[in-house]
């Protein structure tokens, strides 16, 4: 891995994917390009509640993988500090404790302070060792470019 940060990966939004940028040195407008990193899938009978959600901010369907992304997208929606709203924004890679770690942050919210970096899990699921960890060296990374970062539960 490159830095202690590490690299990140985004797929753009007419299909290019740019692998492996530094994390300390990736630009906004490459993230602004961003599409979602997965696929979104809905199948019959799956336990969360996927769908997508018509924005006002950015005048197109963002997708949501759950109700609880669905109620930190309307909290974002109804911000006006907000001017863009990226799902799935990109694949972060690092180096931590002698692993490749990798995460993809659930949203990217690009405000008038900056980005702030969204992660959203049921409350419960935050006492989980492996989200803890993985959140950990998230944030780390996020606060490193000086940008936020927002856990959501």
């Amino acid at each position: 891995m490159d830095g202690p940060a590490g690299t990140l990966s985004v797929r753009r939004r007419d299909g290019e994917v740019v692998e492996d940028q530094l994390w300390s040195t990736a630009s906004l407008d490459l993230l602004r390009s961003a599409a979602p990193w997965q696929p979104f899938r809905w199948y019959r009978g799956q336990k969360h509640y996927s769908g997508s959600y018509w924005s006002a901010t950015t005048q197109s369907h963002v997708i949501y993988e759950s109700r609880l992304e669905l109620a930190r997208l309307l909290s974002a929606d109804c911000d006006s500090s907000v001017h863009d709203i990226v799902t799935q924004p990109f694949l972060l890679k690092a180096a931590v404790e002698g692993k490749v770690r990798k995460h993809i942050p659930d949203y990217c919210l690009n405000t008038e302070l900056g980005p702030v970096v969204v992660d959203v899990k049921p409350h419960q699921r935050l006492s989980n060792p492996v989200v803890a960890f993985t959140f950990a060296w998230t944030r780390q990374a996020v606060e490193s470019r000086r940008w936020r970062d927002d856990e959501v539960s």
